[in-house]
């Protein structure tokens, strides 16, 4: 039976379960027991895992690409207050009924059907994690060459700094879930003061900020920005895109939907719009201090001329990527492949998973430039998120108006069986959201479907899936 305190779920009665096999500890709903999340953790979770090394590279990204200043900015500012509308919506089901992701999906994709969207989100993860670990392994790289200058002609140095990076992660996976509070405690400010630092930098040796904000866009025509900028608004949602779908994962620990809507508000859009500020002002003070365009912070430091100075601020990058890869990247996967087998696959063993399928999606390749980084990354893996943001949202609030059995989440002959544990409706809808979106990238002339691909796979699933379901 479900007990309510003031509309939040604190007890739910699992024992009468046939089969369990659809639940483990870590699939499980939290009781008011575990709700221990106020404003200020939700909000410090955003903060710790918004400034982080992808948020910088994002912004620069689009200077290197050719916008100026307030152009970047805009374009990741409107991104994030975006994106937070289907974070918020989406966090709703985890505070009320404290069930992750991957248990939430049951409810429209089927307890079996959830594993499509868990996967899909859990893949994409994995390519995170694997990004955020060439980042630190990069890092690790330039500070041994600090310590031992020969190391830098050694040609399977970054190699080797990605494998020890790599190693470190997975230390803290295996102590499991309660490390991440020990990591968000200290990473992020560590990596803010060498972001500070940077900014001091840039403007002391461009000049002030003058010549800085400055630096023209290299669009010459409304069309050629309008060009650059829709791909790269659908990037900015699509950056997030990940987290808002297994937001759940985390707001299940939250005190109540207060705690999780302001902490998320106050949270995500101010910490990356203030970070990602710091990106564009260093980038663009890199074009008139050394004549290029360096949109990665590792490649900039190593520049430096003060190895003491290099060596604390890689050692603070280390740790801040270590803290937003575990937070953002480890999570949700886990949970995610978990939901495949709950007897078999714990939050360590998924976790595993994610860092070896890590290596395996090549991030190096991923991070080869600014394009590929936000054109190809960000903007292709939307077209497969936005439609399960779509579906998810339109079936807890539209369809079943924020209404859930969650005994049945975890039973195999409950009301989310379906048919064979799928509900082909919602496979329907994702296909036609990913389809229809993914038309844009083959076809020329409707190019437009791609470049929107987030908000094209949204509309359309929504869309598609309430019709279906109504019949």
């Amino acid at each position: 039976m479900n007990k309510f305190i003031n509309g939040e779920l604190v007890e739910t009665d699992l024992s009468s379960l046939e089969n369990r096999k659809l639940i483990n500890d870590d699939l499980a709903p939290t009781t008011v027991v575990h709700r221990t999340w106020g404003t200020y953790n939700i909000a410090a979770l955003w903060i710790g895992m918004g400034v982080c090394i992808p948020t910088y590279m994002l912004a620069s990204g689009l200077i290197a690409g050719g916008m100026n200043w307030w152009q970047a900015l805009m374009t990741i500012g409107l991104g994030n207050m975006i994106v937070l509308i289907p974070m918020v919506l989406n966090a709703h089901a985890g505070t009320k009924y404290g069930i992750p992701f991957p248990v939430l999906a049951r409810a429209s994709f089927g307890t079996t059907g959830s594993n499509v969207p868990a996967l899909l989100r859990a893949i994409v993860a994995c390519g995170w994690f694997g990004i955020q670990t060439w980042i630190g392994g990069q890092a690790f790289n330039s500070l041994i060459i600090i310590i031992l200058p020969s190391w830098a002609l050694f040609s399977w140095g970054p190699a080797i700094g990605f494998l020890l990076f790599w190693g470190m992660n997975v230390f803290f996976i295996v102590r499991g879930i309660n490390s991440i509070k020990f990591l968000e405690a200290y990473g992020a400010p560590f990596l803010l003061i060498v972001g500070i630092g940077l900014l001091i930098w840039a403007y002391v040796n461009a000049g002030g900020f003058g010549p800085i904000l400055n630096q023209p866009s290299k669009f010459t025509t409304a069309g050629e920005f309008w060009k650059f900028f829709i791909p790269s608004l659908t990037g900015m949602v699509g950056f997030w895109a990940t987290l808002s779908l297994n937001i759940p994962d985390f707001t299940r620990y939250a005190k109540s939907q207060k705690s999780q809507m302001i902490g998320q508000a106050i949270g995500l859009p101010p910490s990356m719009i203030i970070f990602s500020f710091i990106g564009i002002a260093v980038t663009s003070a890199t074009v008139l201090i050394f004549g290029e365009t360096i949109w990665d912070p590792v490649v900039l430091l190593s520049k430096f001329e003060h190895p003491f100075v290099v060596a604390i601020a890689l050692v603070s990058l280390i740790l801040a990527t270590l803290t937003t890869n575990i937070a953002a990247n480890v999570v949700s996967p886990a949970n995610d492949f978990a939901n495949l087998s709950p007897k078999h696959i714990t939050f360590v063993k998924g976790g595993l998973i994610t860092a070896v399928v890590g290596i395996l999606m090549m991030p190096w390749k991923l991070l080869s430039d600014y394009s590929a980084y936000i054109f190809g990354w960000l903007v292709g893996y939307s077209s497969f998120l936005g439609p399960i943001a779509g579906i998810l949202i339109a079936d807890y609030f539209i369809f079943r108006k924020q209404e859930l059995s969650v005994v049945d989440l975890y039973s195999p002959k409950g009301i989310y069986t379906y048919k064979n544990g799928f509900n082909f409706k919602a496979i329907y809808a994702l296909a036609a959201g990913v389809l229809i979106a993914l038309i844009g990238l083959i076809v020329p002339s409707v190019r437009f479907l791609y470049d929107y691909a987030w908000f094209v796979g949204f509309a359309i699933a929504f869309v598609v899936y309430l019709s279906l379901m109504k019949k």
